[in-house]
């Protein structure tokens, strides 16, 4: 399935509206909120808009309005009778909390509470990493492959790891190895320590090291160096390369994973990034032959495909006496006038 509607033959998982049940999915990310609207592996409808400031104080009425704009955007549809949101940082998944999150602003965050005011059905709460991998692997790079690690690089660096077709979720800090230290004297990081993986391997690094060496732009600026063979392009390319697939090949061996999918901005950079950094990989992994590296398919709406997809199996609200969508309904007097 990609966003404008193709279908991905049957395919389904655990929680996945394989019943016809119509699902929403919304990706509250640092500058822009996505959201989509499917029926079975169909997607209806899409919705993007910036990121409020302020969201972590109005995140109930905001989703809201996303909810509601994005069903209007679908001549007919119906409202989501199942919705799921996922967010970055450090998440309390079962729990249904925001733990922490830098690029956010925030900290313990009811997310969970913060939306049962303002939107019906029960909201399921999931990882923003975690459910663009789920959707790799339904309708994506990772269809057929139980045994993955999604990477996607952008401004920051959390990774996704399924093992025999189930996303490994664990604790809070779950995936978060972007602040595994890798360089003890390297930049300070926003999580207050030096050297962490995101400030030396992701793309917002690879931007900053080509500006203090006296060029404009950012990583992508960095790729096309390196394909016009600038040296200066070559050193803060396969340097920050190098550091990632460090980290990478423990997790790849430990879990036996077959496919590395890798996303985010810096994927855009396609064979500029992936051949290096599968070289890395082969170099250092006990199997050379065992783990291939390819481009994610959904790009930036696999987060909220992902989060369509977290979904309950508990059948749907019943229409109200009259008849009316107890969704449709909800939303249309719940959601206050935001700008």
């Amino acid at each position: 399935m990609t966003a404008d509607g193709a279908t991905a033959d049957g395919a389904t998982a655990a929680g996945a509206t394989a019943d016809g049940a119509t699902a929403a999915g919304v990706d509250v990310g640092g500058t822009r909120i996505k959201a989509v609207l499917r029926r079975g592996d169909v997607v209806l409808g899409r919705h993007v808009e910036p990121t409020p400031a302020d969201i972590a104080s109005t995140m109930g009425p905001t989703v809201a309005r996303v909810l509601e704009r994005l069903v209007a955007s679908v001549e007919g549809a119906p409202a989501p009778q199942r919705v799921g949101l996922v967010v970055p940082g450090l998440v309390d998944e079962a729990g249904g909390h925001g733990v922490w999150s830098a690029n956010l602003g925030w900290s313990d965050l009811d997310l969970r509470g913060a939306l049962a005011v303002h939107v019906t059905p029960e909201v399921v709460i999931g990882h923003d990493v975690r459910a663009g991998l789920l959707a790799e692997h339904l309708l994506g790079a990772a269809r057929g492959v139980d045994d993955v690690l999604f990477v996607p690089l952008g401004t920051g660096l959390a990774v996704a790891l399924m093992t025999g077709g189930r996303v490994v979720r664990g604790s809070t800090w779950t995936g978060e190895l972007g602040h595994v230290r890798v360089q003890p004297d390297g930049p300070e990081c926003g999580c207050g320590r030096r050297g962490c993986l995101e400030v030396v391997a992701g793309a917002t690094a690879v931007g900053r090291r080509w500006r203090e060496a006296g060029r404009s732009g950012d990583a992508s600026d960095v790729a096309a160096g390196v394909v016009a063979e600038d040296p200066v392009a070559s050193t803060i390319w396969h340097e920050a390369v190098g550091f990632l697939a460090g980290a990478l090949a423990p997790v790849v061996a430990s879990a036996g994973t077959r496919l590395v999918v890798v996303g985010g901005g810096m994927a855009e950079a396609g064979p500029t990034l992936l051949d290096p950094l599968h070289a890395a990989l082969t170099e250092l992994l006990p199997d050379p032959d065992g783990v291939a590296v390819v481009r994610a398919a959904l790009g930036e709406w696999a987060g909220a495909i992902g989060a369509s997809h977290l979904a309950p199996t508990a059948p749907p609200a019943p229409p109200t006496a009259d008849g009316a969508d107890p969704v449709r309904a909800t939303l249309s007097v719940t959601v206050p006038d935001l700008p």
